[in-house]
């Protein structure tokens, strides 16, 4: 059985594309590539553009599941609205196209793929080339695309293995009011 995913490192100027196969424990790289949107064009034509893209991906790929970089900015209020203006057209996107969307946030891929939630840029580059047996580094933005891609594919397998032994796929360490540790 093939899974096939499209990562998304989404941004209001680049976004970042990775598209991914995994057949039984391998992982096979598909396609990856940025969207840009031309940023002398309106903010609505910005956001159509994003969002034409994805569907198009979508419609050609095929992938049964996208995975969404969650993206925090503190620094500048204006382009934390931007960047969550272009999160929306993603995600309105990927759900427009019927697909089932996860998100995972910078740290969770960092670690899921590097072994450490601040590794650089490159780091992520290097690891996404050796994973998926690429000739040459893709850019930063298809990597980190292709990073949730093969995060996601990595969460999966456990919950495939959780599923197949028995166990609960969602436990939860929680502190009862008398100190001792329980397990959901």
């Amino acid at each position: 059985m093939v899974m096939r995913i499209l990562g998304i490192d989404p941004g209001l100027r680049v976004t970042g594309y990775g598209v991914v196969d995994i057949v039984e424990s391998q992982q096979i790289y598909v396609a990856s590539g940025v969207i840009r949107s031309n940023s002398d064009a309106s903010l609505p034509d910005r956001l159509h553009t994003l969002f034409s893209g994805l569907c198009e991906l979508a419609e050609l790929y095929k992938p049964q599941v996208a995975v969404v970089e969650k993206v925090f900015v503190n620094v500048n209020p204006q382009s934390t609205l931007l960047l969550g203006q272009a999160r929306g057209a993603v995600l309105t996107a990927l759900t427009h196209s019927g697909l089932a969307v996860t998100e995972y946030t910078a740290l969770q891929i960092k670690q899921a793929i590097v072994g450490h939630g601040k590794a650089n840029k490159e780091q992520v580059q290097e690891m996404v080339k050796r994973l998926l047996k690429l000739p040459a580094h893709p850019s930063a933005d298809a990597a980190d695309a292709l990073a949730a891609a093969l995060t996601h594919a990595q969460s999966s397998k456990l919950l495939d293995a959780l599923a197949a032994k028995d166990l609960p796929t969602s436990i939860f360490k929680t502190r009862t009011r008398k100190g001792r540790t329980s397990w959901k």
